[in-house]
């Protein structure tokens, strides 16, 4: 349900999900930055990923 909300969401620019990150109201420690910079971009790696397949399969499928 979480993936389904995420991907109805526009998406927030990295860097302005970066200034939240870094000047929130909440501080990280390094530790917990770290681990949630890795996890945003690798969701962000992943959602890129996914929509470069789909346009291939979909450039396929006109051309094939």
């Amino acid at each position: 349900m979480t993936e389904q909300f995420e991907a109805s969401r526009p998406p927030i620019p990295l860097h302005d999900r970066l200034h939240q990150l870094l000047d929130g109201p909440t501080a990280l420690d390094k530790r917990a930055l770290l681990g949630t910079l890795y996890t945003e971009i690798s969701r962000r790696e992943a959602v890129a990923y996914a929509a470069g397949w789909n346009d291939a399969l979909s450039e396929l499928r006109r051309h094939g």
